[in-house]
């Protein structure tokens, strides 16, 4: 039999969470302001959905829009109240100035999960060299998953990159699942599944009315089809 394909959803509240697990989804990346891509959800809002679904949860831990670390020790101080608000699994992901890894952030901030899953995100699809990314972060406690198009510009410009990478799982640096995400449709599906690509993220595919309105249930469930139960 064939592994399920993981559909993640982000969520921006409770309604988006409730809407997404009916839909099919088997996790969600909570974040809050798309205007920004993405960042770190309150706790408030972490706690109110950890109690309204009980599919996984993966909290952003980002700051500001762009991928420099900034103030790091108020990453970590902000991603203890989120694990003492429930969250368990996380995203994160740093770059500097020279589009290589952060890894001194990286370092810190995943030294404060104390060994929970995380995602690696698109920050890679902005690194100088992401095969050295990859190597670099080979050995991270907790990271089990990429986070990426392929490219910058999103699945259609990324999609030979995926599918070198897809052919390179096991290697060192690439035994981490990935997750493709970003200009993502519903027509890529079939031959990244045939690749053996195995998680896909939806943010505005879910969302029939835009950013401003809520993840449709259905939307999601169509998705779910595509993949397969």
């Amino acid at each position: 039999m064939s592994k399920r394909a993981v559909l993640e959803v982000i969520a921006l509240d409770v309604e988006d969470a409730v809407a997404a697990q009916a839909g099919g989804a088997d996790r969600l990346e909570l974040v809050t302001d798309m205007a920004a891509d993405g960042l770190t959800p309150s706790a408030e809002t972490v706690a109110a959905i950890r109690a309204a679904v009980d599919i996984d949860l993966r909290v952003m831990l980002r700051l500001a829009d762009g991928f420099a670390a900034g103030d790091v020790e108020r990453l970590v101080g902000v991603a203890g109240r989120l694990r003492e608000a429930g969250a368990t699994e996380f995203v994160l992901g740093f770059l500097d100035a020279d589009g290589d890894v952060d890894l001194g952030a990286v370092e810190r901030v995943a030294g404060v999960l104390e060994g929970c899953r995380w995602t690696f995100h698109r920050a890679i699809d902005r690194a100088a060299n992401r095969d050295a990314l990859r190597k670099q972060l080979a050995d991270f406690p907790g990271l089990d998953t990429y986070l990426t198009a392929g490219a910058a510009g999103g699945v259609d410009d990324g999609l030979t990159v995926l599918l070198a990478e897809a052919r390179r799982r096991g290697e060192p640096g690439y035994e981490q699942q990935l997750l493709v995400g970003g200009g993502l449709r519903l027509e890529h599906v079939p031959g990244l599944l045939d690749a053996g690509i195995d998680g896909f993220h939806i943010g505005g595919a879910a969302r029939p009315s835009g950013w401003d309105g809520p993840v449709s249930a259905e939307a999601v469930g169509e998705w779910r089809r595509v993949l397969g139960d």
